[in-house]
């Protein structure tokens, strides 16, 4: 399954996955920006995201996180 910054809630189970000992709150938006570029099957523009989206998935990997 190809990835681009709008499947959020898709990118913060990725990011659970691939990062499970990482507090969503902690990462920046830059950090975030490059997780999300490395995720498997992540292949949208990489500066294509913009902070209201990078907020958006750090906000669905913290309720992810927290399940």
């Amino acid at each position: 399954m190809k990835l681009t910054w709008r499947d959020i809630d898709e990118i913060a189970i990725d990011l659970v996955e691939t990062y499970p000992d990482v507090d969503p709150m902690s990462v920046g938006n830059d950090e975030l920006q490059k997780m999300v570029t490395e995720l498997p099957g992540f292949s949208d523009h990489p500066d294509a995201a913009t902070e209201r989206i990078l907020e958006a998935i750090q906000a669905a990997w913290y309720d992810e996180y927290e399940d």
